[in-house]
């Protein structure tokens, strides 16, 4: 229980001062601990990101499964996954500024790799849902799904950075979708092209 909100605090914090400036005696103080306590629960901060990183890689592996549940439709599938992916964001803002702390990847080896391994996984998810509707006849065929999806990993990044560092008066999963939306018409086979 205790480690659990420690990591939701992490990114609390995260979220509110970026993950860079999140320190051990910070989260300590925030929770109401010395830091010698919260080390006990995790004996360093490289420790700590990583379960930062287990719990936000796990929370999206869920919700990506739980949206794919019941839908067999190539280009749904791909709507429902970025709606997963918003989601998420949406509910641990977070998580953008976690993927593009340039000091927090590149000292913790951990932290990029779940992230990129998990990241990979949504990649190549999209690319065999955006084959999957080629071979239907539904996208161009002189497009590659795998630049297809990296276009909307892009978009979805884009979005999530653009609500999470702005005033979040709107909502980033309409937003997000609405772009989506948008750009799957562009790239559906059209007779009168």
């Amino acid at each position: 229980m205790r480690k659990a909100e420690i990591v939701s605090t992490v990114l609390e914090m995260a979220d509110q001062i970026g993950p860079d400036r999140v320190t051990t005696n910070a989260v300590a103080k925030q929770i109401g601990l010395t830091q010698a306590a919260l080390f006990r629960h995790f004996p360093s901060k490289a420790e700590l990101w990583g379960a930062v990183a287990e719990h936000v890689t796990d929370t999206l592996a869920t919700a990506w499964e739980a949206a794919l549940e019941d839908v067999s439709d190539p280009l749904e599938r791909v709507r429902a996954l970025v709606a997963a992916q918003l989601g998420v964001i949406a509910r641990t803002p977070a998580i953008p500024m976690l993927l593009f702390s340039r000091e927090l990847t590149t000292e913790n080896e951990v932290l990029r790799g779940a992230f990129r391994e998990r990241l990979g996984v949504f990649h190549e998810t999209l690319a065999a849902d955006l084959a999957a509707a080629q071979s239907q006849g539904r996208i161009a065929a002189d497009l590659r799904p795998r630049d297809i999806a990296y276009l909307l990993s892009s978009l979805v990044q884009g979005a999530a950075i653009r609500w999470a560092l702005g005033p979040r008066t709107t909502s980033m999963e309409e937003t997000g979708l609405a772009l989506l939306d948008v750009q799957l018409r562009l790239l559906e086979c059209r007779k009168d092209r």
